[in-house]
């Protein structure tokens, strides 16, 4: 077949390297960018079948999001802007991994499998993040793309939800919006100047938010997206990318980790800060105290403060829709006690992976999920979204109702449902701490975080341990769970589960408990029983103290 003579003829332009092989984790693949040339051609590929059998357009993201600037990935995008299903992605974990005189055969298989007519047509939306080699690797996947035939619409530099973004508008003929950077900022700005309305008597100190970009994609974008804003948000800018390195020092990740301001943030004592990850699909938020003490808030924090506001709405507005909350493990307990005990919100626990909370986000009416890394969004069920607009265009509705389904409607609009998106999660943070009259210090202060503590363990494989209930208890190696919970016996309001990393061999350990050295102390023991009973490597992990 002609088509499959391209294919071959541009595949050598793209070779792989013999014995190297990558897998299709959560976010995509992702590893040096020099490792990277054959996989993006051959996603170039699978994007375009993919498109063939979905008769939509597909997303091809080129980015290694909170990862080093050397570093580079590439996420497919599914019609409806979510991430691409789990058949798929064992098939581009197949597709990358085959030696070049097996490739065709590979493609063979896929449109096989698929029963995929290769006369439909073919298009393909893609985008890249700032790093020096994203230029070449983008064009890797153009060639994949057209040599079977497909077509491309290439979006430059742009964050990784705005092009799930742009996947969902196309595919739902403009009715989610329109497929453009600029119709993005215009739908999430008016959206959000309609909601600071109900907030009319704000300070410029409140309008005040200190935003760390990263290095990254996330900051050319705010740019561009200040001037949507007008006044009603005033953006101070750091790590923009005129100097400095991507994710370095700075940005989501490392403020997550290392618990403290990104490098070229100064803040005065309450001041508002937030950071985006490197494609600007994560948030925190933080603040220092008077005391110079840093406050994080992180996923957890931004899960519990909008889905109270949410809640608070549907009251006004008279509606009996449901809400939950999903979290994972790494949640923190004080945030699903608050959630259930004091809400009484829904609180769903699932696997660590967006696509994991995603999906149980869907079973509800409204679902709020965030990871405690921050990255998450909201999603509002057809139902619900109907419910919300008959009511604002009710007559009958009295003024209250009105008041708050019109906020209901706003937020809706405020807020990227396809993907975690860090700047519409930005705006929807500002306009609830608006409307609700909330400082940083009011919104941190809603429930204290039990000390906790990470640490994690080299094994000889990793696949000696495997979880039940959410990833929370091990099945195996037999008797680690009964150390597991006997360790945690000796601690006050303690927990304490393991779980195997999905991309290396080590054991990633979580511990909280009353105190931070009750955490310390647990993790440390926690971490020596999987040693000692999972095939540790290299010496015994040490205590913390």
């Amino acid at each position: 077949m002609a088509q499959f003579e391209e294919v071959s003829q541009k595949s050598k332009l793209h070779p792989k390297p013999e014995g190297l092989t990558l897998q299709y984790g959560t976010a995509g693949f992702r590893t040096h960018a020099k490792h990277l040339d054959h996989i993006m051609f051959r996603m170039g590929l699978l994007a375009t079948l993919r498109s063939k059998k979905t008769k939509s357009t597909i997303g091809v993201m080129v980015t290694a999001s909170h990862n080093p600037e050397e570093d580079n990935g590439v996420k497919l995008i599914d019609p409806m802007g979510e991430m691409v299903t789990a058949v798929w992605e064992e098939y581009a974990t197949q597709l990358a991994n085959a030696e070049q005189d097996s490739l065709l055969k590979a493609l063979r298989d896929v449109i096989e499998k698929e029963d995929i007519s290769m006369s439909e047509p073919a298009s393909v939306y893609i985008g890249k993040d700032t790093r020096p080699s994203s230029v070449s690797l983008c064009q890797a996947v153009l060639d994949g793309v057209s040599s079977l035939g497909g077509k491309t619409h290439d979006y430059g530099l742009v964050t990784t939800p705005q092009l799930h973004y742009m996947v969902c508008c196309c595919n739902t003929n403009g009715c989610y919006g329109s497929p453009t950077v600029e119709g993005y900022y215009q739908k999430l700005s008016q959206a959000f100047l309609q909601l600071t309305q109900n907030a009319p008597n704000r300070t410029d100190d409140q309008k005040k938010l200190l935003v760390d970009g990263a290095n990254g994609i996330g900051a050319l974008k705010m740019r561009e997206m200040e001037a949507f804003l007008r006044s009603e948000l005033q953006v101070v800018l750091s790590n923009d990318g005129s100097s400095g390195k991507l994710n370095h020092l700075c940005g989501a990740d490392y403020v997550k980790v290392q618990q403290k301001a990104p490098r070229g943030v100064s803040m005065t004592a309450g001041e508002r800060g937030c950071s985006f990850d490197g494609d600007a699909d994560r948030i925190v938020y933080y603040y220092t105290d008077s005391k110079g003490r840093f406050h994080l808030l992180d996923g957890d924090k931004i899960a519990t403060l909008i889905s109270t506001y949410l809640k608070e709405l549907l009251t006004q507005a008279g509606l009996n829709l449901q809400i939950a909350v999903v979290q994972t493990a790494y949640a923190n307990g004080s945030s699903t006690r608050y959630l259930e005990d004091v809400m009484k919100v829904t609180v769903c626990c699932t696997k660590t992976g967006v696509k994991h909370l995603h999906h149980a986000a869907q079973e509800y009416d409204i679902g709020v999920y965030f990871e405690a890394n921050g990255h998450g969004t909201v999603l509002f069920s057809k139902a619900a979204q109907k419910q919300i607009l008959e009511l604002v265009k009710d007559p009958n509705t009295n003024d209250e109702k009105k008041l708050a389904v019109k906020i209901l409607e706003n937020t809706v609009n405020l807020i990227n449902q396809t993907v975690g998106d860090a700047i519409s999660d930005m705006l929807v943070i500002e306009a609830v701490l608006a409307i609700r009259g909330m400082s940083v210090q009011d919104w941190d202060a809603v429930y204290t975080d039990l000390p906790n503590r990470q640490l994690k363990v080299t094994v000889s494989d990793r696949r000696v341990i495997d979880t039940t209930d959410a990833e929370r208890r091990a099945v195996t190696p037999e008797g680690l769970q009964e150390a597991i919970d006997s360790l945690v016996k000796k601690y006050k309001n303690a927990r304490s589960f393991v779980r195997p990393s999905g991309t290396e061999d080590v054991v990633r350990v979580y511990a909280e408990a009353d105190t931070q050295e009750s955490a310390d102390n647990l993790a440390h023991e926690v971490s020596l029983a999987v040693y000692r009973l999972a095939g540790g490597v290299g010496d015994e992990p040490k205590p913390l103290q």
